[in-house]
């Protein structure tokens, strides 16, 4: 059964490096990015909506009201 692939866009001279590497050298990298994905994709980074979440309840918990926070100049 053959391996599955994927195609990954580098900067110019990542692709280089990558380019230049030997057989073995290519069989390291590939098994280092293999295992630095497998790894991102397995941890639990919250959602956008989740921090969101968390910092809106830190306001509350903290006194501060909606009509407090919409009263921030933007930039500020």
């Amino acid at each position: 059964m053959a391996q599955p692939t994927s195609t990954i866009r580098l900067d110019p001279q990542t692709a280089r490096v990558s380019d230049s590497a030997g057989p073995g050298e290519k069989r390291k990298i590939q098994a280092l990015l293999s295992l630095w994905l497998r790894e991102l994709a397995g941890s639990e980074y919250p959602s956008l909506q989740q921090i969101l979440d968390e910092v809106r309840q830190q306001a509350k918990a903290r006194g501060l009201t909606p009509e407090m926070l919409d009263s921030i100049p933007k930039g500020a």
